[in-house]
């Protein structure tokens, strides 16, 4: 029996959580740093110097403190002492409404699905770029025309086949060593966008680019919708409130699990918004208002080979982010399925597979799950297909989760297990909660009028970065 173990979890038949604050540091990392810090340098270019990095380190400061709320409520109705909720919607169920679970199953899923959405649409960019980039320089920049034909639905595919097998891990506990090369190829991508978008700066004379008020676009109109956009891929970087409570569900009890999910966010947050800070003022520095809306296609930029390790190092940071996001709805879905249907014998037959490179050196296979799974998969990648824009998917995600799962379920579980009254702390804490909804609501209509004004034009099944 491992001594980490608590006797509830033994008693329970639960997994035993042997977590630190250092392997739930780099499912953080590996949740937050993804697709979201591709658009940063274009983000901060619509904002403007002086509401760019305000912008982010607002963004960051707010999904800290309501993370620190949100690990308070893994317990009930203690944050020490209480009973375990191995689920976001957990969470909800013991502190607030029937209404209220609803409305947060609603919109955790739906975020985490189409965040799985996102990345695979971000990844498949990111071969196409590299494809690109290797035919290009094998046969010289007049073949540009015929290298731009490269095929992402073929590559969509591939990264999804590696998502369908992946995908047969029973949980989060079990692909710890995927989230750490995850979280370590973040932080290289993230060096390498950063040193190409300084040296480009440089190799301009170190002026710096841009204006204080931001891009400017073809009508006010245009502008505002490029503002609410750029506001919502910032929301869209920070999101890491859905998987939160999965993941301080892996953490071992002692110490307490919500001191070590605080500084486990306090170091992961705090190290993401240096890079987001960094690369998209870079970024901004670089390519002033025709900063790209993903950093690493730009062609020309740096050496090409540097600009490919960039981008596998994207890929295999997606790889392990996907299964960060997929890993709640295929445990919610199994739940619901083994309840509906107990005595199924499809459901109940099992078998065990070895498997190297993990702890415990096998993992239970269930046919109903790897069926379950693979369909899963399988629908995420054609929506990818059908809708395939990059900052526009990235904006309307930002705007769906931010508010509902990062800002309003966090303080009113707070509310409710602190028991506050109505006075000048619950002001500010709804007062807060308002402004946050009505920027995702802003922001949400900016994301859709862009999502429908780029189906008008562009082809579904080819990725548009």
């Amino acid at each position: 029996m491992n001594k980490n173990a608590a006797p509830e979890d033994v008693e329970s038949g639960e997994h035993e959580r042997t977590g630190t604050v250092w392997t739930a540091t780099a499912h953080i990392v590996t949740a937050v740093i993804g697709s979201g810090v591709l658009a940063l340098a274009w983000s901060v270019a619509q904002l403007g110097w002086v509401a760019g990095p305000l912008a982010l380190a607002g963004f960051a400061c707010v999904t800290y403190y309501t993370s620190t709320l949100l690990a308070n409520a893994y317990r009930a109705p203690h944050p020490v002492t209480g009973t375990r909720n191995r689920t976001y919607m957990d969470a909800v169920r013991s502190y607030l409404s029937p209404r209220e679970v609803f409305m947060c199953g609603i919109a955790q899923y739906v975020n985490l699905w189409g965040t799985m959405v996102g990345y695979t649409i971000t990844a498949t960019i990111s071969m196409v770029a590299i494809r690109r980039s290797d035919c290009i320089h094998r046969n010289g920049a007049g073949a540009a025309a015929r290298c731009d034909n490269t095929s992402a639905t073929v590559l969509m595919l591939a990264f999804s086949i590696v998502q369908v097998v992946l995908s047969q891990f029973p949980g989060l506990e079990h692909i710890t060593w995927l989230s750490v090369v995850a979280a370590v190829m973040s932080f290289a991508y993230s060096f390498i966008g950063l040193g190409l978008s300084v040296a480009e700066w440089v190799s301009h004379g170190g002026h710096l680019s841009g204006r204080i008020q931001g891009a400017t676009a073809a009508s006010s109109s245009k502008k505002l919708w490029n503002v609410l956009l750029a506001l919502g891929n910032i929301a869209f970087a920070y999101t890491f409130a859905e998987v939160l409570i999965e993941i301080q569900d892996t953490l071992k009890p002692s110490p307490p699990e919500n001191k070590t999910m605080k500084k486990a966010a306090m170091y992961g947050i705090g190290a993401t918004t240096i890079f987001y800070i960094s690369v998209g003022c870079a970024g901004y520095a670089a390519f002033g208002s025709d900063a790209p809306g993903n950093i690493l296609t730009v062609s020309g930029m740096g050496p090409f080979w540097l600009v490919d390790i960039a981008n596998m190092c994207l890929i295999l940071h997606l790889i392990g982010a996907y299964q960060v996001y997929a890993q709640p709805i295929f445990a919610t879905m199994e739940r619901w399925i083994s309840s509906r249907w107990p005595e199924a014998k499809f459901i109940n037959s099992a078998y065990t597979v070895n498997v190297p490179l993990i702890q415990r050196g096998s993992v239970t296979v269930a046919p109903y799950k790897l069926v379950l799974r693979t369909v899963v998969v399988i629908a995420t990648t054609v929506v990818a297909m059908m809708i395939p824009f990059f900052n526009a998917v990235l904006g309307l995600l930002g705007a769906f989760s931010f508010w509902p799962l990062t800002v309003y379920f966090p303080i009113s579980m707070h509310i409710a297990q602190e028991k506050i009254t109505r006075g000048g702390r619950w002001y500010l804490l709804q007062g807060l909660s308002m402004v946050c909804l009505m920027i995702s609501v802003a922001v949400g209509i900016g994301s859709v009028t862009d999502i429908v004004d780029s189906l008008k034009v562009a082809t579904p099944f080819k990725t548009v970065s």
